[in-house]
């Protein structure tokens, strides 16, 4: 008897970004106000990180909240409707519920039911994840249009005295629809993970301890001497690998959009790939703060809503953060 022969699905050669979205925090929270806990000072806290302010959501605003807001303008930008998304992408460390998916709320709250929605959580670098899975997903033919959003609410998980984290953390939402494109506008991805350093940037305990009454709400910690060591050294050639992949040299970049988790650490990245000037760096951390999954997209935004690159720009992306994860590809510009 001769077996069938199944069929699989293909799709596009080629996809880009269509559309991109961004919202933060409503509060504009100085460094003046979270100083005190800390026993610290505006100066200290700049030097340290480059940051100014950082945008923090109300009580009245939750993460669901912030991405549904993110996503609406991103479809917008692209064009399209919800009922053009085929899958739903949200990466976040901070939406509440194990379960249902925040994806899933969110498709239903855009009208794109009954789009496939999944979560992911890869903390910082879960945007840029979430790029090479949509990518992926429509380059396969098991998607036309993909969501992919970045959404967190930080201030939820602060601890005001902790002085590791607490004050670059701030809250907001990027989105972007990806879909298909006649040329190539996304470069493969470079990621992976280093699950040996993962107590390097933490949650204080496990929700079984709190369940417990062991323990009250857990907050952030990380090992801040070991991260930027980390991003500073290893991050770099990650960047590289992604330029090599995508064949681009670092002077035919437009834009280097990092996480954005520290100016000292941007810094150096910049030195180490060697970067001309006439590349543009993202620097939305100075007033917005570390939007964890967010802050790509929300740098990526600024750039082009303030005319420091245009559409079509050629943009090399990367984050970093908690497990330890990273990715990185190079991208056009919507």
């Amino acid at each position: 008897m001769t077996r069938p022969t199944l069929t699989q699905a293909t799709g596009p050669a080629h996809t880009r970004i269509l559309g991109l979205g961004g919202v933060r925090g409503e509060n504009l929270v100085p460094n003046d106000d979270l100083v005190g806990p800390i026993d610290s000072s505006d100066e200290w806290i700049r030097q340290r990180t480059g940051i100014v302010t950082r945008s923090r959501a109300g009580a009245g605003t939750d993460v669901l909240d912030l991405a549904e807001a993110a996503a609406r303008q991103a479809l917008d930008h692209a064009g399209l409707t919800g009922a053009d998304i085929d899958a739903v992408i949200v990466s976040t460390v901070t939406y509440f519920h194990q379960t249902p998916a925040a994806a899933a709320i969110i498709a239903d709250r855009i009208g794109a039911t009954p789009a496939a929605a999944f979560d992911i959580s890869a903390a910082c670098a879960g945007y840029c994840y979430g790029i090479g899975q949509a990518d992926a997903l429509v380059r396969s033919g098991a998607a036309r249009n993909v969501l992919v959003i970045g959404a967190e609410k930080m201030s939820e998980f602060v601890d005001p005295a902790d002085r590791t984290i607490s004050f670059l953390l701030g809250d907001g939402a990027g989105a972007v629809v990806i879909g298909p494109s006649d040329t190539p506008g996304i470069g493969p991805t470079v990621w992976g993970s280093d699950g040996s350093q993962a107590q390097a940037i933490r949650q204080t305990h496990s929700w079984i301890a709190t369940r417990d009454e062991a323990a009250g709400w857990p907050t952030l910690r990380q090992e801040g001497q070991s991260v930027f060591k980390w991003a500073v050294w290893q991050m770099a050639p990650v960047a590289q690998k992604a330029l090599d992949a995508a064949g681009i040299t670092a002077d035919e970049l437009d834009a280097f959009i990092p996480h954005q988790a520290n100016n000292r650490i941007i810094d150096q990245m910049v030195k180490t790939l060697k970067l001309p000037d006439s590349v543009v760096v993202a620097r939305d951390i100075v007033d917005t703060g570390n939007t964890s999954a967010a802050s790509i997209p929300l740098a990526t935004e600024r750039l082009l809503r303030e005319g420091q690159v245009s559409s079509g720009a050629l943009a090399l992306q990367i984050g970093f953060g908690a497990g330890l994860v990273y990715a990185a590809q190079v991208v056009v510009l919507p």
